[in-house]
């Protein structure tokens, strides 16, 4: 990769997720510049034209374009962000909806992107799913799901609030899948350093219901998941150490785990679990994996 393609990441996907995700690329200065890609190539060419009305109004450095996929192919990172259009009837489960649907975008993309060199963050949902589908038909050797960090996030948010304390005072994980079968690790959760009791089934609700609650409001989560990519961006391309909960290989599954990247290079840390915890996770290996394998029999 060359120098000059370092400065520059990918975002496919003109929907919600991806215009917030570019919005905060060109908002953080991050990269010097965005491209946009999108099935439709007017939508990636209308976003980025956006973007750049933003960029001017903003005195921003990031300059946005919009190119096909194909012209992602000398990016440091690119951000997956694309879905199909489906009508999701499943009240649980609900990320699962979205499977059959997205298959054949991400397959498409994870083909045309065969042989990627850079970093690659999938935010399609389900999103262990997905990034595993694109890693295993791109054979991209950086895939990672965004969904496990942005639970994370909302579990610290929900015990501090829970426990009347600051939310950067709180430490703790929720790993696994990105869904029903998310695994809270409340024995290892600490405030100020120190073990505390979770109120675990108001944090289970809380989990639960939040990301339906902001969907009803505004339509679609967005902010959030943007938010986790921007944070696991920088963790990847080495612009911050630290620790971001990603969906990635992890023995002979795929699932949501703490990967401590130190220089952009991961580690998985996986916290002290207490028995229900393990049982927990393998409950939601088994379960991911067996969803991958009718995935790929459909």
């Amino acid at each position: 990769m060359t120098s000059a393609a370092v400065d520059t990441i990918g975002v496919i996907g003109a929907g919600a997720v991806g215009q917030t995700v570019a919005a905060m690329l060109v908002a953080s200065h991050l990269p010097g510049r965005v491209l946009v890609a999108s099935r439709l190539l007017h939508q990636a060419t209308a976003l980025a034209a956006d973007l750049d009305d933003m960029r001017q109004a903003m005195a921003s450095p990031v300059r946005p374009e919009a190119c096909p996929v194909a012209g992602l192919a000398d990016c440091a990172a690119i951000v997956v962000a694309a879905r199909a259009s489906f009508t999701n009837t499943h009240t649980t489960d609900v990320r699962m909806g979205g499977a059959a649907a997205n298959v054949s975008v991400v397959q498409a993309l994870a083909v045309a992107l065969r042989g990627y060199a850079g970093t690659v963050l999938v935010v399609t949902n389900p999103v262990d799913l997905m990034s595993r589908l694109f890693a295993e038909t791109s054979g991209c050797p950086r895939v990672y799901g965004i969904g496990s960090n942005l639970d994370s996030a909302r579990y610290r948010l929900s015990v501090a609030r829970l426990l009347e304390v600051p939310a950067d005072a709180v430490h703790g994980h929720v790993i696994g899948e990105h869904g029903d079968h998310a695994v809270v690790c409340a024995s290892s959760t600490t405030v100020h350093g120190r073990p505390v009791p979770v109120p675990l089934a108001e944090v289970r609700t809380e989990l639960r219901t939040r990301p339906g609650r902001i969907s009803h409001g505004v339509g679609r989560t967005r902010s959030g998941p943007a938010g986790a990519v921007l944070s696991a961006l920088r963790k990847s391309l080495a612009l911050a150490d630290g620790t971001e909960e990603l969906s990635t290989r992890h023995g002979d599954n795929w699932l949501g785990v703490p990967l401590r990247f130190t220089a952009g290079q991961p580690v998985v840390r996986l916290p002290d679990l207490s028995a229900d915890e393990h049982s927990q996770l393998s409950m939601a290996a088994a379960k991911l994996r067996t969803a991958y394998q009718a995935l790929r029999l459909s």
